[in-house]
C-alpha cells in the first residue's frame, strides 16, 4: 500500500524543498555572476516565482493546520509555528538570490576587480555553507547549527566590510560601484536570514525544551 503524506509531512517535504531551491539559487547566482553567464542569470532570476508559489502554499496549509485541524499536540503545535515563523526569512532569501542573479544578468561580474571578486567568490561559498548547515539542522532537527552560522555569519560581516571598502576605493567606475555595494549588502543579508532560520530550527530539537 503507497504511503500518503499527512498534511505535516506535506508541509514537512515542502520546507525542504524550499531550502532546497533557495540554496540553489544563491549558489547559481554567484556562479552566474562571477562567469558573466547571463542566461543562466536570467533562469535563475525567474526562477523565483517558484519560490513564491511553494512559499504561499506552505504558508496556506499551515495556516490551515493552526486554525481548522485542531491540532493539539505540543510538539505538532511547535512544528507549525516554527515554520509560519520561518517562512519570511525562507522567501527573503530567495528574493536576495534573484537580485544578485538580476545583477548578474546585467553583466556586472564582468566590470569588478579582482579584489572585489575574490571577495564576492567567498561571500557566496560562506553563503552557502551557512544555508547546509542550517539546512541539515532542519531536516535532523538538530539544534547545533545556530551556533556554526553564527560563526559563519561572524566572517561573512567581516568580507562585508571588506567588501564595502574595495567599493570605496575608487578602483570600478562608479555605476559598478554602487551595484556591487547593494551585492555586499544582499550577502550580508542572506547571512543574518540564515542566523535567525537557525535559532528558529533549535526549537524542533526534542531534546530542547525551548518554549514556542
Amino acid at each position: 500500500m503507497n504511503h500518503v503524506d499527512s498534511p505535516l509531512e506535506r508541509i514537512d517535504r515542502m520546507v525542504l524543498q524550499l531550502f532546497a531551491l533557495v540554496g540553489e539559487s544563491v549558489s547559481g547566482a554567484t556562479d552566474a555572476l562571477l562567469s558573466g553567464d547571463r542566461e543562466a542569470a536570467k533562469a535563475l532570476a525567474d526562477r523565483d516565482e517558484v519560490v513564491d508559489v511553494i512559499y504561499h502554499d506552505i504558508e496556506q496549509l499551515t495556516l490551515q493546520q493552526l486554525t481548522v485541524a485542531g491540532i493539539t499536540s505540543p510538539s505538532d503545535l511547535r512544528f507549525l509555528v516554527t515554520v509560519i515563523r520561518m517562512l519570511p526569512d525562507l522567501e527573503r532569501n530567495g528574493d536576495l538570490a534573484e537580485h544578485v542573479a538580476r545583477r548578474a544578468a546585467r553583466g556586472l561580474g564582468g566590470e569588478l576587480s579582482a579584489r572585489s571578486r575574490g571577495l564576492v567568490e567567498r561571500m557566496g561559498e560562506v553563503a552557502i555553507h551557512m544555508w547546509r548547515a542550517t539546512t541539515d539542522a532542519y531536516a535532523e532537527r538538530m539544534p547545533m547549527a545556530a551556533s556554526v552560522v553564527d560563526t559563519l555569519d561572524d566572517e561573512m560581516d567581516d568580507l562585508h566590510v571588506s567588501l564595502t571598502m574595495e567599493v570605496v576605493a575608487g578602483t570600478m567606475p562608479l555605476p559598478v560601484a554602487v551595484e556591487l555595494a547593494m551585492v555586499a549588502r544582499f550577502y550580508e543579508r542572506f547571512g543574518d536570514h540564515a542566523v535567525n532560520l537557525a535559532k528558529r530550527v533549535a526549537v524542533l530539537a526534542p531534546s530542547t525544551g525551548q518554549v514556542l
